[in-house]
């Protein structure tokens, strides 16, 4: 059509060399490198407007979602009817698609006119091939001017073959630029400095054009210099395109069935969540009981903490806080009166492997000297300052001074340390170097720490949790319910170990196949089972497990399992924290996927988030479930009708999982309607609180002897 018209002007004016004049006349139809570069950002630009919600109404490009997520990939079987209606006729094809070895694909089809009475309108058939400088085109374009009623010269028909050529040339300059734009932003998207990738295409002025394609490719390579493009003429694109369409949908329909058939294991209704809750309760309960204490899996261990700070707590005191292959030595001056105030100095000290696996002589006196370095550094070595010990590996404590190691973790090997007391190991240390004395006040487990550093700054903090790379909880419980010592009197912080629920088999019907898996390779087999379903130290292994298993059925990374994805504790917990917030776009879910090693379409990085989301939706309802079973018995064991309680919390997970928090809060709000819970962040409860658990101790001690 533009020919048409640009020979209707032109026929009048061409004199003497008409392609010279073509050429002049129709120069802005030539477009540059330079041009043609523009017209690529411009259209790049339409496409992300295109694409975005706010921009999308007034875009030129409008980018229409065709609800097609995936290509084939070779599994795809059945056989289809495919209906192709475009025209004054139509096709109904039976297209049979075969997956084995080599997929290949068998077309019958057949061909029905659609009565005039029923179209409506007029049309034209396309004319033939534009005419091209050569001998035939030459001969083309005298045919057709004959037939548009004109008697074209020789001169004329070159004429009309450059001015054909000039639009043609600009038609394959802008398809090159536009395809361009698109080739970039699929490179950006990939994140790939060179793509690579298979152009299909289709249409008759492409196939049927004798330079078209030629020009086309040509301007493509010089615009887009950093793609490998290869271009395949599709085979009926409107009939086994649209059945491949189809197959590719029930494809996708069954990998989302058998996906959401894994994953509704981890999906815990209410009446779940409920039934969990009353487990725990009744392993608290065997654990309070001294008939039971022994086979119960909740230990429920006494802390030897029997009030949360009052506000009157003054002085200076030390904290030592060892769990792990560093340990911290505090100095905390808590001040009382109208501006209550603690201010803490701290120095981090290392413990080398052979004093943590040599004798426990030598650890005990690496740590005094620490202490004694502490010590001679803030200027203080004198008067006996009384002391906390956190000491986070477990110990059954027997006095709130006195705790008995079980077993050491975390790469600890000290010999003669197991089944004896620590603070007395410590106190003989001290002996040992006759440098100064301390006053060894409380051995700290780290979650009462926690709600106590919360109580001092919230009168009703009564709950201590830790959800990170372990998961543990406490509370004040009425002395008369723990048969475990004498006396009735009063309120003890019991140090629950809730990590151990589950280790009797009362939680195995919500355990799934990847948490016996991720359980099964664990250093501690069968043991804190209901820790290996809600801490940070777990949860990336459930996601990995889940991963090599989709991969496995090829719902995943093309069913290529890498070496990566093979390697046990790969998918670290902080993975799934930054790829469930909500800030994160897919194509930053696929960089945080290629640090691990895994190379993702947009599809990997969708069903990569949704596994990640349902395994830390879980972790937070359960955490939300035994929440309620320690509020609700607190409530009961002051016959209140409804308890306002504040929750101390700690730990990684929590803190930084961008969803965790609210699911569990809201879990608890909905098992536990009659109590109102908040939650506090603690601030150093392993250093603060070992400082504030001393303070109320030697409250407690003095108001005793007075």
């Amino acid at each position: 059509m533009i020919a048409a018209q640009l020979l209707a002007y032109y026929f009048t004016e061409l004199k003497d060399d008409q392609v010279k004049k073509i050429d002049k006349y129709l120069y802005a139809m030539r477009l540059s490198d330079e041009t043609l570069i523009d017209i690529m950002t411009r259209f790049k630009k339409e496409m992300k407007n295109g694409l975005s919600r706010d921009f999308n109404p007034t875009a030129t490009v409008k980018m229409l979602p065709t609800f097609v997520r995936s290509i084939p990939d070779g599994s795809e079987k059945g056989d289809f009817i495919a209906l192709d209606l475009g025209g004054s006729s139509f096709r109904i094809l039976r297209v049979q698609v075969n997956h084995e070895q080599n997929q290949n694909v068998h077309m019958e089809s057949e061909i029905y006119d659609t009565p005039e009475n029923i179209v409506h309108g007029s049309g034209s058939q396309v004319g033939p091939p534009a005419p091209h400088r050569n001998k035939e085109g030459l001969h083309n374009a005298k045919e057709i001017l004959t037939r548009l009623g004109v008697e074209p010269s020789d001169d004329d028909c070159i004429s009309v073959q450059h001015v054909c050529t000039i639009v043609s040339f600009r038609s394959a300059n802008l398809v090159a630029a536009t395809l361009g734009a698109i080739l970039n932003r699929l490179r950006d998207n990939k994140g790939t400095p060179r793509l690579r990738t298979t152009v299909g295409v289709d249409g008759s002025l492409y196939k049927t054009h004798p330079q078209f394609s030629r020009r086309f490719h040509k301007t493509l390579r010089r615009l887009v210099p950093d793609s490998d493009v290869r271009f395949l003429l599709s085979e009926s694109g409107s009939g086994k395109g649209a059945a491949m369409v189809t197959a590719v949908a029930y494809r996708l329909a069954e990998q989302h069935r058998q996906i959401e058939e894994t994953l509704a294991h981890f999906r815990l209704t209410k009446d779940m969540l409920l039934e969990v809750k009353k487990r725990m309760r009744a392993e608290m309960d065997m654990g309070l009981r001294k008939q039971t204490h022994e086979k119960a899996v909740v230990k429920m261990l006494p802390s030897f903490v029997r009030s949360t700070p009052d506000g009157t707590e003054h002085g200076d005191f030390l904290a030592l806080d060892l769990g792990g292959t560093n340990f911290r030595v505090l100095l905390v001056k808590i001040r009382s009166g109208k501006k209550r105030t603690v201010e803490m100095h701290n120095k981090i000290y290392a413990i080398p492997i052979e004093i943590m696996q040599g004798t426990g002589e030598e650890l005990f006196d690496h740590i005094v000297s620490c202490i004694s370095d502490f010590l001679d550094y803030m200027g203080i070595k004198g008067p006996k300052m009384p002391l906390g010990f956190t000491f986070s590996f477990p110990c059954k404590q027997t006095s709130l001074d006195a705790g008995i190691l079980i077993t050491w973790t975390k790469g600890f090997k000290a010999t003669d340390c197991v089944g004896h007391d620590v603070a007395t190991l410590l106190r003989e240390a001290i002996k040992r170097r006759e440098e100064f004395d301390l006053d060894v006040v409380a051995v700290v487990n780290d979650t009462v720490g926690t709600m106590m550093t919360c109580a001092y700054e919230e009168p009703t903090c009564e709950v201590g949790l830790i959800v990170g790379t372990g998961s543990n909880a406490c509370y004040m419980e009425e002395m008369k319910n723990v048969e475990m010592l004498e006396g009735n009197d009063g309120r003890m912080c019991i140090n629950m170990e809730w990590g151990a629920f589950g280790d009797n088999g009362c939680l195995d019907d919500i355990r799934t196949i990847y948490d016996r898996l991720v359980d099964e390779y664990s250093l501690n087999a069968g043991k804190q089972r209901f820790e290996k379903m809600i801490s940070g130290m777990y949860l990336g292994e459930i996601v990995r497990n889940i991963l090599i298993d989709f991969t496995k059925k090829g719902f995943l990374f093309r069913g290529q399992i890498s070496e990566t994805l093979k390697t046990r504790g790969i998918f670290q917990t902080k993975y799934l924290s930054q790829i469930e917030s909500d800030r994160l776009a897919l194509l930053q879910v696929r960089a945080i996927l290629q640090q691990l090693g895994l190379n993702s379409t947009c599809d990997d990085s969708i069903l990569v988030k949704t596994v990640c989301g349902v395994v830390s939706k879980r972790a937070a309802q359960l955490c939300g479930a035994g929440m309620a079973a320690v509020v609700d018995k607190i409530r009961e064991n002051r016959g209140l009708d409804h308890l306002n309680v504040t929750v101390g919390v700690d730990g990684t997970l929590y803190k930084l999982h961008p969803h965790f928090s609210r699911i569990m809060y809201q879990t608890v709000k909905e098992l536990s309607p009659k109590c109102n819970v908040s939650f506090l962040l603690s601030e150093d409860g392993s250093g603060k609180g070992a400082a504030l658990i001393t303070a109320v101790g030697v409250r407690l001690r003095e108001e005793t002897s007075s």
